[in-house]
């Protein structure tokens, strides 16, 4: 397939006469300068019809690791109650939902669309503090992208969050690619690079101010999957993040995935004596570092993920601004275990959270099968 047949077949028919562009076969980057006029812009339902809202669901997140294609060993997730999602702040959804994108294959390699909206949207940080964000397909952080190392990846990028940003990957990439350029709004592109090398990543709006642009949630995690699987476990995300409600470069508040104290009033399931794998991301603003601790346990940490040998084991980390790391451990014992940064101020003020630990032969606990 051309590019232009390409991007005709995304946009349909009606814009193929805006792109007028050249493209010589040879080249293996797509230039980061096809735009959309504030005119030619989906509508949401168009978006939904192509998937560029990019929403999933906790069973279908479930459902992909307990049939992941590359092992045959069943993962076994807890069922978790899900509450309506509050507008762009469900950290539930964030907690196991992994979004692998459109995979097509095109002159015998593997490409990877993903089609990310940037918008705006209110979330309700407490019962009388409510909070503008700029949110990615409608939800903070945006959603978390997974690839295999090696595969192509192509990111649709169309901004109506009224303001100029652009999405910026960690990794490696040629220049084209790097989401410096402001994209304004009402405007479109797409970023095309190699997933290198594999680890624990993430993506985020580099228009200046950078601080205000991820603190109010242009953000997101990215995942490059190793050639060889790591070993079968229950995956989940946390992703911390703080909230400067009154403009004076401080956070009043913070959270995991997106509401502060949700996820310790509302406890992750796990079982008990299966291998859980954290993708953990510090994206705290404002805070030079935080500290991650689990209670009653200890993790085998793989930095950036990008190794497959953890490199030490503890029960608390510190981790810098945009600092990921893998964390693996298993729980032997039933019960709640709260995890939080050791910085009370920083947890006391909504950076808290429960694992509930459950046993699979408790019919209060079905498993997702």
């Amino acid at each position: 397939m051309t590019r232009i047949s390409f991007i005709c077949s995304i946009f349909k028919k009606n814009y193929c006469k805006y792109f007028a562009i050249s493209w010589s076969a040879h080249r293996n980057v797509m230039p980061n300068n096809f735009t959309l006029n504030k005119d030619q812009l989906w509508s949401r339902r168009q978006l939904l019809k192509l998937g560029m809202t990019g929403a999933g669901v906790a069973g279908a997140a479930a459902l992909w690791q307990i049939l992941k294609p590359q092992t045959k060993s069943i993962v076994r997730v807890p069922s978790m109650e899900m509450e309506a999602p509050q507008g762009a702040a469900n950290p539930m959804q964030v907690l196991r939902n992994f979004d692998y994108g459109t995979v097509k294959k095109e002159n015998g390699r593997t490409i990877r669309e993903f089609q990310l909206v940037a918008d705006t949207s209110v979330i309700q940080l407490n019962s009388a503090v409510s909070y503008n964000i700029w949110d990615l397909n409608g939800r903070i952080p945006g959603p978390t992208l997974r690839a295999q190392q090696g595969d192509r990846i192509r990111v649709l990028f169309l901004n109506k969050a009224g303001h100029s940003h652009s999405l910026h990957f960690h990794g490696v990439h040629p220049s084209e690619m790097d989401g410096i350029r402001p994209i304004g709004n009402g405007k479109a592109t797409i970023y095309e690079f190699d997933a290198e090398p594999y680890g624990v990543h993430l993506y985020h709006c580099h228009v200046e101010p950078v601080t205000r642009h991820i603190a109010k949630g242009l953000y997101g995690m990215f995942i490059v999957d190793p050639p060889t699987p790591r070993p079968p476990a229950d995956e989940i995300v946390l992703v911390m993040a703080g909230y400067d409600v009154n403009d004076d470069s401080h956070n009043e508040y913070y959270a995991f995935n997106g509401l502060p104290h949700y996820l310790m009033h509302h406890p992750v399931r796990i079982y008990k004596d299966q291998l859980i794998r954290l993708y953990v991301l510090n994206i705290i603003e404002y805070d030079p570092a935080v500290t991650f601790h689990l209670h009653a346990n200890f993790f085998d940490v793989y930095r950036y993920g990008m190794s497959m040998k953890g490199s030490e084991k503890t029960d608390v980390i510190t981790m810098g601004i945009a600092e990921r790391h893998i964390l693996e451990f298993v729980f032997h014992y039933p019960g709640k275990y709260m995890f939080h940064p050791h910085q009370d101020a920083i947890a006391e003020n909504g950076c808290m959270g429960q694992f509930e630990v459950v046993t699979e032969n408790d019919p209060k606990n079905p498993t997702k099968n």
